[in-house]
């Protein structure tokens, strides 16, 4: 067993740090060892450092983006075998990064997260796009004429603005308007709170709930006010039968946002609850 802090003390120290300070590897591996207690994180961390030594072996200096962008693409999708899961797209292994790193196949967010990660050690300038439905990388480097994107779950292909747009109406057929701030640069507290609402979804859907739960409380531990949150984590108790812990998450929830467009549904289970509640406890 390692001796790193429980994973939930060394996550929540963490996050406490200024966003652009958040290591993103190490804090997406701490969300992972709740499902591998003995993960050891530090082993993770030295293999992508060895692939980022591996990489900057290739470089001579000098590249331009685009050449640094073909070199990567080429080490993790030719040489390492990374791929996009599409057989298995809900599989919850492709959400943990000791999983995608172990196996080579993750989702868009997952496998960005390690595009993300071998770039930076090897000094290449990168940052994670939170676009809608598919997450993206963008080059991050100073001084270019145009946005250089890049989808890592589709070997690294690259996108500029004009095709993101015509992908999100493909998705969307107009029922939602695409916005140019839709490719914004995502900090850090975005990616990881994506990744947990994945995971989240996975196993809710798969009838999971007791996962599904563990994963909702890490998502208050990013933002613990959050009405959203906390109405999710009372469906996910009341789910369980935990009824005391629902009432208390759908009290919070109308707390904090009494004009939510759910908020009548809200009361209405409160009512019932209400009557549960002294019957169970």
């Amino acid at each position: 067993m390692s001796d790193e802090p429980m994973p939930r003390q060394a996550l929540d120290a963490l996050l406490r740090l200024p966003d652009e300070a958040i290591d993103l590897a190490q804090a997406a591996l701490l969300i992972a060892r709740d499902e591998y207690p003995d993960l050891e994180v530090g082993d993770y961390l030295q293999a992508l450092d060895g692939m980022a030594a591996d990489l900057r072996a290739r470089l001579r200096g000098g590249e331009v983006p685009t050449s640094l962008i073909a070199h990567l693409n080429r080490y993790l999708f030719d040489d390492l075998g990374f791929r996009g899961n599409i057989e298995e797209y809900d599989d919850p292994r492709n959400s943990y990064l000791n999983d995608v790193l172990d196996r080579r196949v993750g989702i868009p967010i997952s496998l960005s997260a390690v595009y993300m990660e071998v770039g930076r050690r090897a000094g290449i300038p990168l940052a994670g796009v939170s676009f809608p439905g598919h997450f993206l990388v963008r080059y991050a480097g100073a001084g270019l004429p145009d946005e250089i994107l890049i989808d890592p779950f589709h070997r690294g292909v690259l996108l500029t603005p004009e095709d993101c747009r015509r992908r999100f109406e493909e998705r969307y057929s107009g029922r939602v308007t695409f916005r140019p701030e839709l490719l914004r640069r995502a900090r850090n507290r975005e990616i990881l709170e994506r990744m947990l609402n994945n995971l989240r979804q996975v196993f809710d859907q798969g009838g999971d709930y007791g996962r599904a739960l563990r994963v909702q409380n890490r998502l208050l531990c990013l933002r613990p006010s959050s009405p959203e949150h906390l109405k999710d984590r009372g469906i996910l108790h009341y789910r369980l039968a935990l009824f005391g812990q629902a009432l208390a998450d759908f009290e919070a929830c109308l707390r904090l946002g009494p004009g939510a467009a759910d908020a009548a549904a809200i009361r209405e289970q409160l009512g019932r609850l209400r009557l549960l509640t002294p019957v169970m406890n």
